[in-house]
């Protein structure tokens, strides 16, 4: 059970931060769950030790938890237009 809520919490948070770096049109429902995947990792390893709150990743559920896991989304998708475009938008 834990693991659909990890993927669905990981699809919206992954909609959420492609709707904040405008590439909700490029992506489909798919690359928004692995965005918010693996966005929630990188904001574990760069924001949790900032901050002090965990990921979903790390089961945390809690608004801390869950503003980490997206701001991670965010930076990851920033990345990717900073590789894809040059510029981060």
């Amino acid at each position: 059970m834990n693991l659909i809520i990890w993927l669905i919490v990981g699809g919206i948070l992954g909609w959420l931060a492609s709707i904040v770096m405008k590439r909700d049109a490029q992506q489909g429902i798919i690359l928004n769950v692995v965005v918010g995947i693996v966005g929630a990792f990188l904001g574990g390893f760069l924001l949790s030790p900032l901050l002090g709150a965990g990921t979903i990743n790390m089961n945390d559920f809690s608004v801390m938890g869950l503003v980490v896991s997206f701001l991670g989304a965010v930076i990851l998708l920033a990345i990717v237009n900073l590789i894809k475009r040059g510029s981060v938008r």
